[in-house]
């Protein structure tokens, strides 16, 4: 885990230090200030996960994420940092295109800041102008109140000094060719996905909720790690906890359950929220558990393993079941497109609050490009009756995962540890009926749809005061009625 400060102007370092306060649990393990030509650039720098070594001197680049080389393994050789300077020099912005691997980068030149992203969106990154000067940030709050105009910046897109923002992707959704057999062929790529990442922890982990999603990326993670520790978390009776001690001791790995109380979710709430950034419902209530539980992991590995981006791929959300066949892919391609600043925004910045770097195996490129090509009812299919969502990531599952787990129904994160009604029925009890119709609608007309979603706008305006323009903060696309 790290986080990347820069602005395009020369020996500003003072100015960033403040800046690189504000995103230091990004990177607990020590700074790094840059400046050459028009730019200065603030790196924070967490746990080695192997790659982060024998920076150079003089190196020009900022660097959140990770990078894989061809044979699957993280690189190594020397620091990343000086890898992409090289690159760049070396190809120019064409670079971005041959990285296999997540990331979010800045790059001193000798007229500003070039400055990418991922074309998913995994590693985060804002931008903005001070006094009409351009400058990024991997977290907005350290551009919020010290530059104008915020916005996140867009995934898959560069910026330069003499282009502006590009796009560097064509389309992150174009089909391939149809598989044999795909549910075996899934499995190898995600296997691939799963073990390159792997090799990147010196003591990797996994959060384990039970459900088909993270235990086949447990199970995989478990054969390719020497000692694979997993993590549950959950209210007493939470079905969580019970799956996943269930596959823990099906795939022998050392599992940790973490047990919380409703006052524990309300204790944490004003932390998530600075963290988070955001005051969507459904982000917000899903990121409380999933905060509490890398804290636990921070303490026991430097990397973990999530399961986020599989529904959007196969068709795990139960509203799917009524989408038409003939629209299915379109409604996969458009929510995936959403994750940037939705679930991809809870797993980066509840990992990184505690210094922990994530990794999302369903949304490694081979992953991804296979999903892709596979036809609507390898993702929902009829069987006995009954709409089955994920069919192929099932059937792919079912030969390492204990019965009745392949199979298990889809929990949303804040249903399986037990947390659906505590946050809701908090809102309800301090935010009246007349104080949300007042509060409603925001000053650029974004509108709250619900109590809960109201409560939280308070907390995170207690952090970050009332903004201009919201469209930094994501939307998740389904939300309760109010």
């Amino acid at each position: 885990m790290s986080g990347i400060v820069a602005v395009a102007q020369p020996n500003k370092h003072h100015n960033l230090v403040s800046r690189m306060d504000l995103i230091g649990h990004r990177g607990p393990l020590g700074r790094a200030i840059v400046r050459y030509g028009q730019a200065t650039l603030g790196e924070v720098r967490g746990a080695p996960l192997g790659m982060w070594t024998g920076r150079k001197e003089g190196c020009r680049a900022a660097f959140d994420g990770a990078v894989f080389d061809r044979a699957g393994d993280g690189e190594n050789a020397c620091d990343v940092s000086q890898m992409i300077e090289d690159a760049f020099d070396r190809s120019g912005p064409a670079f971005l295109s041959q990285l296999d691997g997540p990331f979010a980068l800045a790059i001193a030149c000798e007229d500003g800041v070039f400055a990418a992203r991922d074309p998913i969106g995994i590693a985060p990154l804002y931008y903005g102008f001070r006094d009409g000067v351009f400058c990024c940030a991997s977290e907005a709050k350290a551009l919020l109140g010290w530059a104008s105009e915020v916005r996140e910046f867009p995934p898959g897109h560069y910026f330069s000094p003499e282009e502006g923002l590009v796009r560097f992707v064509d389309s992150e959704h174009r089909p391939g060719e149809s598989e044999a057999n795909p549910a075996g062929s899934l499995l190898e790529a995600l296997s691939g996905a799963v073990l390159k990442r792997v090799a990147l922890s010196e003591s990797p982990a996994c959060l384990l909720s039970g459900g088909v999603d993270s235990s086949i990326i447990a199970a995989i993670a478990a054969r390719g790690a020497e000692r694979l520790k997993t993590f549950a978390i959950g209210l007493d009776g939470a079905p969580d906890l019970r799956c996943a001690r269930q596959v823990a001791e099906h795939i022998g790995s050392e599992h940790f359950e973490v047990r919380v109380k409703p006052e524990t979710l309300l204790r944490v709430l004003p932390d998530v929220i600075y963290h988070l950034e955001s005051f969507d419902a459904l982000l917000v209530r899903s990121s409380l558990t999933n905060y509490l539980l890398c804290g636990v992991v921070s303490d026991h590995a430097d990397g973990v393993l999530s399961g986020e981006g599989s529904d959007e791929l196969f068709a795990g959300y139960d509203y799917m079941k009524q989408v038409p066949t003939s629209c299915l892919n379109d409604e996969l391609a458009d929510i995936t497109g959403r994750l940037h600043n939705t679930g991809l925004q809870r797993v980066d910045r509840c990992a990184g609050a505690h210094g922990l770097k994530a990794f999302v195996p369903f949304l490694d490129p081979e992953v991804r490009s296979l999903a892709r090509s596979m036809g609507p009812d390898l993702k929902i299919r009829r069987e006995d009756g009954e709409a089955v969502d994920k069919w192929v990531l099932r059937r792919a599952s079912e030969p390492l995962l204990p019965d009745g787990i392949a199979r298990r129904p889809k929990a949303k994160f804040w249903q399986g540890t037990g947390v659906t009604d505590v946050m809701a029925g908090y809102a309800e009890s301090r935010i009246s009926d007349e104080a949300f119709r007042q509060a409603r609608t925001l000053s650029d007309g974004t509108v709250l749809n619900t109590r809960e979603e109201c409560l939280y706008y308070n907390v995170f305006t207690g952090h970050f005061g009332q903004l201009e323009d919201y469209s930094l903060v994501g939307r998740t696309k389904t939300t309760p009625p109010a």
